[in-house]
């Protein structure tokens, strides 16, 4: 029988809404994915704190889940993305991308093996059915399952000590690596994962176990500050760190409604994925013509801008007078103590750099233009070292 009630609950709440639910004391929510997530617990400095000093949970269950399983599996993905998902080691994970046609980009995500026939596709938008027509001629089998993993992402300098204190040995698991453990008598995933580009970890189970593991968790966790974190102070964690996010740094190219507004893995710094010798992929001619002939229109850049105003959404200029570009995300950084900023730059007005951004900044009930010059920089913006150690230090 058809639900008929659906539109009383437009949102569907997380297997672990019952605990953000209750320390959400400001009852900021927004959507995601159709699921209702958290904006903000209380307050956004001390999220932030606790990403970058202690330790930080973020419900991931609302990210978009892929099974993809079968004989041809490794080789279905190496014609669906850009990377040799046929070399990605068992127990493994790495980011990708995937493209249209014209090599323009759909969507990025993270990719898991957990077998040699299995694997876990995880991303920000739904792609169902471009990735049903993708897989025609291979055996492989496609099925979403965002409603059956129940995940968690655990960041911040202590979270490899919560998850000690938690029972979970996680100090020989090198980034971009899992590991099963058990919990609650049944099994639960562990990567070394995540989108603060800080030491962290993604946690996936099944969404029974979600409530004890979450009670347990905090209680292991408490001696260390662990506090939830809401999808504002993750932001400015994830720009600190440099990532591009779909439909905030551009547009999938299956949504652009104008031409001009999709790009290219060149156009989004994305081409270091690229790899030319697996065989054929879904917009490899496109991509191997706008290599060779130096087509790319766009540049993906960081900014380094003067003061302390975020330029979130505003132009750039070259020399001052010749629109260049806009800034896709910015802010002050708490981590690097710098205004930073995430930019699209027209390639040709890349020469010399001379750079200016126009921002308005509200001062006493009035906006006042201010044009700044900006310097283009690397990123990540901030890049600990204890990301990467292993094993991660004891904090």
């Amino acid at each position: 029988m058809t639900d008929l009630t659906h539109y009383r609950t437009p949102l569907l709440a997380t297997p672990f809404h019952a605990r953000t639910e209750a320390r959400n004391v400001l009852y900021r929510w927004g959507a995601w994915a159709g699921y209702r997530t958290a904006l903000c617990f209380g307050d956004p400095a001390m999220e932030h704190t606790a990403i970058r000093n202690a330790a930080s949970v973020y419900d991931l269950c609302p990210m978009v889940k892929y099974r993809i399983q079968g004989p041809d599996a490794a080789a279905y993905l190496n014609r669906l993305t850009i990377r040799d998902a046929a070399k990605l080691p068992v127990g493994s994970v790495h980011y990708t991308v995937w493209c249209d046609d014209r090599g323009r980009v759909l969507d990025d995500g993270t990719l898991f093996r957990h077998a040699a026939d299995r694997y876990m596709l995880c991303c920000q938008e739904r792609h169902l059915p471009w990735l049903l027509d993708s897989a025609a001629g291979y055996e492989v089998a496609v099925f979403e399952v965002t409603e059956e993993v129940a995940a968690l992402s655990l960041q911040g300098p202590c979270s490899a000590t919560v998850l000690a204190a938690a029972g979970f040995d996680v100090a020989g698991l090198r980034p971009f690596r899992m590991a099963t453990f058990a919990f609650d008598g049944a099994d639960l995933t562990i990567s070394r994962t995540g989108f603060t580009g800080d030491l962290g970890y993604e946690l996936w189970m099944a969404p029974a176990q979600a409530l004890p593991f979450w009670d347990h968790l905090m209680a292991a966790g408490a001696p260390w500050g662990i506090r939830p974190i809401g999808t504002d102070a993750l932001n400015l964690a994830r720009i600190e760190a440099g990532f591009v996010i779909t439909n905030m740094d551009f547009i999938p190219a299956d949504q652009a409604v104008r031409e001009d507004r999709s790009r290219s893995p060149f156009e989004l710094a994305l081409d270091w994925m690229i790899d030319w010798d697996k065989g054929h992929f879904t917009g490899r001619r496109a991509l191997k013509l706008e290599k060779d002939c130096d087509t790319s229109k766009w540049a993906l850049i960081g900014l380094d801008i003067p003061g302390n105003v975020s330029a979130e959404g505003s132009i750039l200029y070259h020399s001052r007078r010749h629109e260049a570009g806009h800034i896709t995300a910015a802010a002050w950084s708490p981590a690097t103590k710098r205004s930073i900023a995430i930019a699209q730059v027209q390639r040709r007005h890349m020469a010399g750099r001379d750079l200016w951004v126009e921002i308005y900044a509200l001062r006493e009930l009035q906006y006042v233009k201010l044009m700044l010059p900006v310097t283009v920089t690397d990123r990540p913006f901030f890049n600990p070292a204890r990301k990467r150690a292993t094993p991660p230090g004891v904090f």
